[in-house]
């Protein structure tokens, strides 16, 4: 064999052992084409090899809808012909643009901090200033159920200990800071705002008091650093995410512009000295291209509608489609979580039945989630369905009505 009948051998054995494991996620949806709104139905997109089928879109992280918003739509184009469709380099050599400084100065002042610096991506925000604040005398404390970008930042950091506690289990991170104060001089605390797979919230205001309470244990303090992607634009009475809702404030904060606020990228916000230092060592930040122009100014555009008198209405909106859907799957007598975040859960609690009920989905034109092991816990099984305040009350009616007829009947 040659070295790559050898390498393409390797990796179909890998893909074998993926999908015998239930593990591979197989081909990708392709959209081809969104349908605009029309009979009172919210938008539709046209896959590739599904001909004429209209989906309805119900896995989008797209919360307010502002993707497909006129106003940010064209932020992007008048970007893109002032500046070109690409920076040509990286922020420190020639590839910051005046959209980039706006934008990170917009994003300090809606959450309160002193200072904001733009990744390509929420992941790449975590995965690249994570290791930059954990030193050889820090412990790093994580919720059991934070994000890949959190697990795989702490791999690449090097503390001088780990600790995880139980998801959400307050009493437990108690006892993890009480336990490492003697060996080192830094604690960080880190966790998700809502946890993706769950909908949930970290309390945060609680978390905050702990890290307080146990700061002079530490000769660096306890640091608080919250991954709110999920957070951010969709949930709290302004938008301003998990912070807001549960009244508490971390040191550090990360999110995206790819999620409610429909663009693209992600970012830091915390104080200057942080911001400073995190531009000087980042190394996702330092050799790594930064977001277009484009996409900066539409994440600008959409930013401020949400922090005006619109997106209150679209957050309005969005919350009342989340608790019509909600009600809705437990009239119908399926399991769910409760809470406030477009994040909706139906708890199926096993794999094989997860996979059907999500095929079942597509036949009826309705785009789903399925997750399962080891993206979930064995047992906590699920679709994940995602609330936009683009859905209209039609769309929701006509998704538990599937629900109603396909999770009963197998139609």
């Amino acid at each position: 064999m040659t070295n790559r009948e050898k390498l393409a051998a390797s990796c179909q054995a890998h893909l074998a052992a993926l999908a015998a494991a239930g593990r591979r996620k197989g081909k990708e949806q392709v959209v081809t084409a969104i349908r605009p709104p029309r009979d009172g139905y919210g938008h539709r997109v046209l896959l590739a090899g599904q001909g004429d089928t209209e989906f309805l879109r119900m896995n989008s992280n797209s919360y307010l809808g502002l993707s497909l918003h006129p106003q940010v739509i064209a932020a992007a184009a008048q970007a893109a012909e002032r500046f070109g469709a690409g920076p040509g380099a990286v922020r420190f050599i020639s590839g910051t643009y005046a959209p980039h400084v706006a934008l990170e100065e917009r994003l300090a002042r809606f959450h309160g901090r002193e200072a904001a610096m733009l990744f390509s991506a929420a992941y790449a925000a975590m995965v690249g200033i994570l290791p930059q604040l954990i030193g050889p005398e820090t412990v790093v404390i994580s919720d059991s159920l934070n994000h890949n970008c959190i697990i795989n930042a702490i791999r690449l950091a090097k503390p001088t200990a780990k600790a995880i506690y139980s998801h959400l289990d307050l009493a437990e991170l108690a006892t993890q800071l009480q336990a490492h104060c003697t060996q080192a001089k830094r604690a960080l605390v880190v966790t998700d705002g809502i946890f993706s797979m769950r909908g949930d919230h970290a309390p945060l205001g609680a978390i905050a008091a702990l890290c307080e309470q146990y700061r002079d244990d530490y000769a660096e303090g306890v640091i608080l650093v919250v991954d709110d992607s999920h957070g951010v634009g969709a949930f709290g009475p302004t938008g301003r995410g998990t912070e807001e809702y549960a009244k508490g404030r971390a040191e550090v904060l990360v999110a995206t512009l790819g999620k409610a606020l429909g663009v693209n990228g992600g970012y830091v916000a915390a104080d200057g000295a942080v911001i400073d230092l995190l531009r000087e060592t980042a190394p996702l930040y330092v050799y790594s291209n930064p977001l277009t122009p484009a996409e900066t100014a539409a994440a600008h555009a959409a930013l401020d509608i949400l922090d005006s008198a619109e997106g209150l209405e679209l957050l309005a909106t969005l919350h009342s489609r989340t608790a019509h859907f909600r009600s809705g799957l437990r009239s119908l007598g399926y399991e769910t979580i409760d809470g406030d975040h477009p994040i909706v859960p139906l708890l199926v609690r096993d794999t094989h039945k997860t996979a059907e009920l999500v095929s079942r989905l597509f036949a009826k034109g309705i785009l789903a989630t399925g997750l399962n092991y080891p993206i979930v816990p064995k047992g906590d099984e699920e679709i994940r369905f995602q609330i936009s305040a683009s859905h209209t009350e039609k769309d929701i009616e006509y998704v538990l009505e599937v629900l109603g007829v396909v999770g009963k009947t197998g139609a």
